[in-house]
């Protein structure tokens, strides 16, 4: 009798930690990670836990959660974008350009710069897309064509220089603050990342770009055409990078052919950290969002902190390649549980 009971308990451990393990290979795991991480900089970096910490932190990172957003979607069907940091250059030029037009008033102006920015950046995007699976090559090499393409075309557009005095309008909604402590530009982010949300959670189009990074070869035999989603993850890639440079323009009140260089590469580390698969088909939105707030509030405590400028990309890059060495065990572990 006693044996069964020991037999019972040890089977309801094994449960409880099979349950662990689940929740930390997870949205669930990195989201406790940054809770740990905040109570760690709440104990020992001073003025990080008050409201205009966090005020600072949530403006740093909209932009880049932005961006997140959309890498998402291209990652999880196996590939990656690395021409967005080049594409915000480009539509911020080409929002600044229209917003100072005179022959149009403020709404107006505001307006067209905002259909004309995210509308190029789709069409770069789909581009990209269009690109990779016309002659089946490597997205790494197309979008990186692309960076030089779009980084060369904001010089061009701009005339190699910067662009103010944007409208009124437009800068002083910008400067909004919700409830002491969220600027009007997170709340955008938030706003993209919920829809991103909905559609992969909730959509049949969310569930191929799900399946594609699975295995697209079943996808295929199953009657669909992985190439028409595969262009519309990059269309949705280029399309957010026009949402971030309305965002850095809303920020930053300037236009600038140098804007967005790094960018790209702290969106897949968000992304990454996030919890998506660098081999696709597993990941969430949601994850990317809370991967974007690690960067930053790491970034952020460790300046508070006093650590040495060339200290802080160690770090987050130390944290970046713990993410992906993690990522090789996920699926390893997963596969592990479900066959108990």
């Amino acid at each position: 009798m006693s044996g069964t009971i020991e037999k019972t308990t040890e089977a309801k451990e094994a449960s409880v930690w099979d349950k662990l393990i689940r929740i930390s290979m997870k949205e669930a795991g990195v989201a406790i990670a940054l809770v740990l991480i905040l109570i760690f900089f709440s104990l020992t970096a001073p003025y990080f836990a008050t409201p205009e910490n966090f005020l600072k932190i949530f403006v740093q990172i909209a932009i880049n959660t932005v961006l997140a957003a959309g890498m998402t979607f291209v990652i999880l069907t196996g590939g990656i974008d690395l021409s967005v940091g080049s594409l915000l250059a480009l539509c911020t030029v080409i929002g600044a350009t229209i917003m100072i037009d005179p022959r149009f008033s403020p709404w107006q102006a505001i307006a067209l710069a905002s259909l004309a920015s995210m509308g190029a950046g789709a069409i770069l995007g789909a581009i990209n897309g269009w690109i990779c699976e016309k002659w089946k090559l490597p997205s790494f090499i197309v979008t990186l064509g692309m960076l030089n393409v779009a980084s060369g075309l904001a010089r061009v557009v701009s005339d190699n220089s910067t662009i103010t005095g944007l409208p009124q309008p437009f800068v002083d909604f910008g400067n909004l603050i919700f409830w002491g402590v969220l600027p009007s530009i997170f709340l955008i982010a938030i706003v993209v990342v919920l829809i991103g949300w909905f559609v992969l959670r909730y959509t049949v189009f969310g569930r191929f770009v799900f399946a594609i990074g699975t295995n697209e070869e079943a996808v295929r035999l199953s009657g669909h055409e992985p190439k028409k989603y595969k262009i519309a993850v990059f269309t949705i890639s280029g399309l957010t990078a026009g949402i971030a440079a309305m965002v850095y323009l809303l920020r930053l009140n300037v236009g600038s052919p140098v804007a967005g260089i790094g960018y790209e590469l702290n969106a897949i580390a968000a992304v990454i950290i996030g919890g998506t698969s660098l081999s696709g088909g597993k990941g969430s939105i949601i994850g990317t969002l809370v991967g974007a707030c690690i960067l930053q509030v790491l970034s952020t405590g460790l300046q508070l902190l006093g650590a040495d400028d060339n200290i802080k990309p160690i770090v987050i890059g130390a944290v970046i390649v713990l993410a992906v060495i993690l990522d090789s065990y996920r699926g390893r572990l997963m596969r592990i549980l479900e066959s108990r």
